[in-house]
């Protein structure tokens, strides 16, 4: 629901209001509300095309960001023009993992309500690049078993056999796939295997 734009949410109003008069009043057909979910789809289409194409409607309909924060300085007008009071800012930044103003030096508010923000280089997070590292990208990890059962079209994704993946976990000391709870595979990390926990009795009859 917080990604929705207010022109969204009255979308979903109007067909909540069609839905529940189909429902709860006996004198609305079924042919009622054919109509009026046609009316309301073809309405909507229109309007998608008509925000595609002229700005102004797209502005008026689904509102355009705010520019909260610029350089560093606050646009006090679009604050206000927002209803929006510091300390709720400041709570919206904090879900961003963003505790100081300090930090900030440009924020958007979103049409959805909610913020994007660009921090100065100083408080970002170091990269690689900013260490002159060159790190090789990760490759994919495959969920080859998981809860006891193979997943065949992963396994035929990686080019894999079943055969390959029994020998293989036989060399990982399981001899069944019924007693792995998760067997995941990447090509240069080889296997991560958990099994399924051992009961308090398994684990006093081993000791």
């Amino acid at each position: 629901m917080s990604q929705l734009t207010p022109f969204d949410f009255i979308y979903s109003i109007v067909l909540g209001g069609i839905l529940e008069e189909s429902i709860y009043d006996d004198k609305v057909s079924a042919l009622h509300v054919w109509f009026a979910v046609a009316v309301w789809g073809l309405l909507l289409f229109i309007i998608e095309k008509l925000t595609k194409r002229y700005d102004k409607i797209r502005i008026f309909l689904k509102g355009e960001p705010s520019i909260l924060i610029r350089d560093g300085e606050f646009n006090v007008k679009a604050l206000e023009a927002n209803h929006l009071e510091m300390e709720q800012l400041r709570s919206m930044m904090r879900q961003e993992g963003v505790f100081s103003l300090q930090e900030v030096r440009d924020l958007y508010l979103e049409p959805g309500g909610t913020i994007s923000l660009k921090k100065y280089a100083k408080s970002g997070s170091v990269t690689p690049a900013m260490l002159n590292l060159d790190p090789e990208d990760e490759p994919l990890n495959f969920l080859f078993v998981d809860e006891g059962k193979i997943n065949e079209e992963i396994l035929r994704y990686a080019g894999k056999s079943e055969e390959w993946l029994y020998d293989e976990l036989q060399k990982e000391g399981y001899s069944n796939v019924e007693s792995v709870l998760y067997a995941e595979w990447s090509e240069p990390g080889g296997f991560f295997i958990k099994p399924y926990p051992k009961d308090n009795g398994e684990q006093d009859s081993g000791n």
